[in-house]
């Protein structure tokens, strides 16, 4: 009995080095603002960040989930195929097309829920970016939208940046022409931003 609990320990033990010897697994979850619309694949935000990571000594791998125009019931939907056995943590990024089109903040913020219940019920460390409403919405649209991250970021306890377009939204010299999506200018500023937030992630995947 003492040696097969021995060789249980050793076996556990070689499987923890070998699976730390992997590159961590991180799946963005998100829109074209994940996806990259309208950049090069080397200007993306997952190909910025994961050479970004790499400067920094991580050894990490970004599966792009990314889809254009797609709203936080969309990601909800995808999320069961996207969570591979490899994945150990997500980027979550929605809720920016629910705004643009109006739909009901209660209705983000429960599809979001969703996607946050089922990772940590798989104990699946996140990290989730805020959002905030257009101001041409009105006042009591942004009052309802712009609180559900913070709201959910505590509730679950999740890693949390604030608001993923920080110091890019307005910005006219950092987006496309549309002035909605970042230039790859504007995408290096988001991942500088972001950047600590992501190690953070990584710190939590480690720990679990």
């Amino acid at each position: 009995m003492r040696h097969a609990g021995l060789i249980a320990v050793l076996f556990a033990l070689l499987l923890h080095a070998a699976r730390a010897a992997e590159p961590v697994t991180l799946v963005a979850l998100g829109t074209s603002l994940t996806s990259g619309y309208g950049l090069m694949p080397e200007e993306t935000f997952t190909a910025q960040l994961t050479q970004a990571l790499r400067a920094k000594g991580h050894d990490a791998k970004l599966i792009v989930a990314g889809v254009s125009g797609d709203t936080s019931a969309g990601g909800l939907a995808r999320l069961d195929w996207v969570l591979t056995p490899e994945t150990r943590g997500v980027i979550i990024e929605l809720g920016s097309n629910d705004a643009l089109r109006g739909l009901a903040p209660e209705e983000t913020e429960r599809n979001l829920d969703r996607i946050l219940a089922e990772l940590k019920k798989r104990k699946i460390p996140a990290l989730l970016t805020g959002m905030k409403a257009p101001r041409n919405l009105g006042r009591d649209y942004a009052a309802a939208f712009d609180p559900i991250y913070p709201r959910l970021a505590k509730k679950y306890d999740t890693v949390f940046y604030p608001f993923f377009l920080d110091g890019v939204a307005a910005n006219l010299a950092l987006n496309q022409e549309d002035g909605i999506h970042p230039n790859a200018a504007g995408v290096k500023l988001i991942v500088e931003r972001m950047l600590p937030s992501v190690e953070q992630l990584l710190a939590r995947v480690r720990a679990e």
